[in-house]
């Protein structure tokens, strides 16, 4: 008699085969296997900066740590880039403007990569990294090799506005198209709290049940049900299978997105969230880039009132710090979160890849919640400090309406937010991945 062990593998191992076999796409955008959509670049503007708040905000590079020296403990953390696709220009002899921290590193010579593909011929040129000559402001980035100033080794000036566009698209945490001479990027620091988490909604956003009850993402568990967005485009009841990651008392930066229509969502930036440059209705139109890609002017889908999807246009992005982060897998790959719809993958820019990878194991767990009973204690609806009307229609065409009234207070009595940090198979996933891909995929 074959042992229980034994089955579960044989399943798991037809399941692979089965989507190794018959792979399809779901969600907003062409199926799987489609040719990949190029993605219009838009130069930047002199003086225009990426994001557009300050260099040291947390949103961007991050807080000045001090000034590095030959002498210091910290000089250890810089590296010296021999990229010989690179020029450095060096003029101190001293090969300072090689030294820069690992994430600069990275991060150019992706961008030195972007260059050649661009404008065959040119290269990447360095005219400032690292600084132990005081040439720059009190607090500079320079000063800790987090910042590089860069040209094209033809100094051709007219491409400097696409330079800057390109250093955005290789992950540079802060670009300035600062003037007419040069381009100023800068990275966080390398040990960043930023840098290392994964791709996240914040704790109070507010995701849609059955019946229309608005429940803070801190509230969520397995086994719940929320509004999300089918393959053919229709807004459906989706269960949540697991937390791809959950901490409750990690503290991480958030984009604030808001629409015209009022919605605002937090989510980390290298969140996959379904994005048009352009006024569009249908949902094959939209597809998933990183928050951090998201300009003003963007459209997002959201739920309307009719129960169907309305474009909105996003008229402001802010960067805010906010403790909990949380990252739900939902059977369709996607989820509305405080109204605007967004993926339930991260870290790498492709949504129906994501979708189609972690298919064996959304069918594990489909398999295991239809089978084995769930048991959850009842809500309580009495308990709301800051409740509001929701409006939503069910499939009949009736509608209801309903209070939201769960509040931080109430998660605690029903649910045990137990801590889960990037679910394994998703670190299993996102190895495999950096051995085949196009790093460029990646987040950075």
């Amino acid at each position: 008699m074959r042992s229980p062990r034994a089955a579960r593998l044989g399943l798991l191992a037809a399941c692979a085969c089965t989507w190794l076999l018959a792979a399809q796409g779901c969600g907003p955008g062409p199926g799987y296997g489609a040719r990949p959509r190029t993605r219009r670049l838009t130069p930047l503007a002199l003086k225009q900066h990426v994001p557009g708040v300050s260099e040291t905000n947390l949103g961007a590079s991050g807080r000045a740590e001090g000034k590095i020296t030959r002498h210091s403990e910290r000089f250890n953390e810089l590296v010296c880039n021999y990229n010989p696709d690179i020029d450095f220009k060096d003029e101190e002899r001293t090969k300072a403007d090689r030294l820069m921290t690992k994430r600069c590193k990275d991060c150019l010579n992706k961008l030195a990569i972007a260059v050649m593909n661009q404008w065959p011929g040119v290269r990447l040129r360095v005219t400032e990294a690292w600084d132990e000559d005081d040439n720059h402001p009190s607090g500079s980035l320079h000063y800790e090799g987090r910042a590089v100033d860069i040209t094209t080794s033809d100094r051709d000036a007219k491409k400097y506005g696409l330079l800057a566009q390109l250093a955005v698209e290789a992950g540079f945490d802060w670009v300035h198209y600062e003037s007419k001479y040069h381009v100023h990027c800068s990275v966080k620091a390398d040990h960043s709290v930023a840098v290392e988490k994964g791709g996240c909604f914040s704790a109070s956003v507010l995701v849609t049940m059955p019946g229309g009850l608005q429940k803070p993402m801190m509230c969520l568990q397995p086994g719940d049900t929320v509004l999300a967005l089918s393959e053919s485009g229709k807004v459906v009841f989706s269960r949540i299978l697991l937390f791809l990651h959950r901490d409750a008392n990690s503290r991480s930066t958030f984009l604030i997105l808001s629409t015209e229509d009022g919605q605002e969502l937090a989510l980390t930036s290298n969140h996959l969230i379904f994005v048009s440059q352009n006024y569009k209705l249908h949902h094959h139109e939209y597809h998933a880039c990183f928050a951090n890609r998201v300009r003003r002017g963007d459209y997002v889908l959201i739920s309307g009132r009719d129960g169907g999807l309305c474009p909105s246009k996003i008229v402001s992005i802010s960067v805010e710090e906010r403790t909990g982060v949380y990252a739900p897998l939902t059977e369709h790959g996607n989820l509305f979160v405080d109204g605007m719809l967004a993926s339930s993958y991260a870290s790498i820019e492709d949504h129906r890849l994501a979708h189609w990878a972690f298919g064996p194991l959304r069918f594990l767990l489909g398999l295991k919640q239809l089978f084995v009973a769930q048991t959850s204690q009842p809500v309580d609806r009495q308990c709301v400090s800051k409740g509001h009307m929701n409006v939503i229609h069910n499939s009949s065409g009736a509608v209801h309406s309903t209070r939201s009234c769960l509040n931080e207070h109430t998660c605690l009595r029903y649910f045990d937010d137990t801590n889960v940090r990037v679910y394994w198979y998703a670190r299993l996933l996102h190895t495999i991945a950096q051995m085949i891909l196009n790093l460029q995929m990646f987040y950075e």
